[in-house]
């Protein structure tokens, strides 16, 4: 039997950079310790398997030393203050898929005449946070009566993402990879990114958070694109070790989402925080640990308060069960590819301007009943 000649150091950065330990592939690979170890071939086959469980490229698996993968955007990711290393294939594909939907729509964009967005890059962090705040909130339209009337984060989250593609931006949100259910994005390693440009700005969510994190993540990523600069973030409101233009995003979307002024006129005397934190959080439809900010912001709450009460809700978050990822295919469209962006291309599609092929590879689809169907959704005539 013809066996494939790599070397172990592959498949061990494999197994590696798909974040997985020996032992959860040893049912399916016996032999993957003495195949990392040089002492077996696996045959093409095998090998053909452990490139798919891994998700690493088969011609990676051909090569004379593991490839470095850097990540493609900047990346302000930070764990106990230290950039994150090794992104997950789970990360780099969704990185790469929403480059791709973005250069499409760009051309796209460009050829039906469509001009520059007129707010990218138009801050720096020098800019004031209430006045970027307010300036944002104005362009986008998004005030706190809008979000009063939503009955649920999920409703507001969506408003939210609506209120975003109205001024242009691609916003997309989805807890797996591409549609493989099997492939669940993790909050822990990021929780979206922004992809600047002045045609086809991108927002990225990661939909395995919770909506209220949602929100918070579509609203730091806003200022990304305010500032004009691409990111990768697992933005955390509290954090004070992250750098300035993260601390700046962060400072601009708690201000945007729950404005210190509000706070402040919404405080009740001699109320239990407990209570003021669950009615707050209610009004503003965002996370707990935002309004635990802001009532530190309010001096409501001392330093040592604060600290207290955010690492006993981050402990209380962290024990709740995870949102499960996916959902309705179609129910989801929307969000998943963001309404701007699939219409277009099944749009351009059907006018002969864009290639089936194109359109499916976009969409992560393989089926012309599902395009069809996707069509539908988006009420287009097809």
């Amino acid at each position: 039997m013809v066996r494939a000649d790599v070397k172990g150091e592959l498949l061990t950065w494999a197994r590696e950079r798909a974040g997985l330990a020996p032992d959860e592939l040893s049912a399916r690979f016996p032999k993957l310790e003495q195949w990392e170890r040089g002492e077996s071939k696996p045959t093409f086959k095998q090998l053909e398997s452990f490139a798919r469980v891994t998700h690493a490229p088969i011609g990676y698996l051909f090569l004379g030393a593991p490839p470095d993968e850097p990540l493609p955007i900047p990346d302000y990711r930070t764990l106990a203050g230290r950039p994150v290393r090794r992104p997950s294939p789970d990360l780099l594909e969704m990185i790469y898929a929403c480059q791709l939907r973005q250069d499409w729509f760009r051309d796209y964009a460009l050829a039906i005449g469509e001009e520059a967005l007129p707010f990218i890059g138009t801050m720096t962090t020098n800019t004031e946070v209430v006045e970027a705040a307010a300036t944002i909130r104005a362009a986008l339209n998004f005030d706190l009566e809008a979000r009063r009337t939503c009955r649920t984060w999920e409703e507001a989250l969506r408003l939210f993402i609506g209120h975003a593609d109205s001024v242009g931006v691609l916003v997309m949100c989805s807890g797996i990879v591409m549609n493989n259910t099997h492939r669940k994005l993790d909050p822990e390693e990021f929780r979206g990114f922004a992809l600047s440009d002045d045609i086809a700005p991108l927002v990225f969510i990661n939909g395995a958070d919770s909506k209220s994190a949602q929100m918070f993540t579509l609203a730091h990523e806003l200022a990304h694109l305010w500032l004009g600069q691409t990111a990768l973030s697992n933005s955390s409101v509290s954090s004070r070790e992250q750098n300035a233009v993260e601390t700046w995003c962060n400072r601009v979307a708690a201000e945007l989402l729950a404005p210190l002024a509000t706070v402040r006129y919404e405080l009740q005397r001699d109320e239990e925080l407990q209570q003021t934190v669950q009615r707050l959080t209610r009004r503003f439809k965002v996370s707990t640990l935002v309004i635990l900010q802001r009532l530190r912001d309010a001096r409501r709450l001392t330093w040592d308060e604060f600290n207290v009460a955010y690492e006993a809700e981050k402990r209380r978050l962290a024990a709740l069960p995870r949102p499960k990822a996916g959902g309705d295919f179609y129910a989801t469209t929307g969000s998943r590819y963001s309404k701007r962006f699939a219409r277009a291309l099944i749009g351009s599609t059907l006018e002969g301007r864009t290639s089936y092929r194109n359109a499916y590879q976009l969409l992560g689809i393989s089926k012309a009943e599902t395009f069809q169907e996707l069509g539908r959704v988006l009420e287009l005539n097809i």
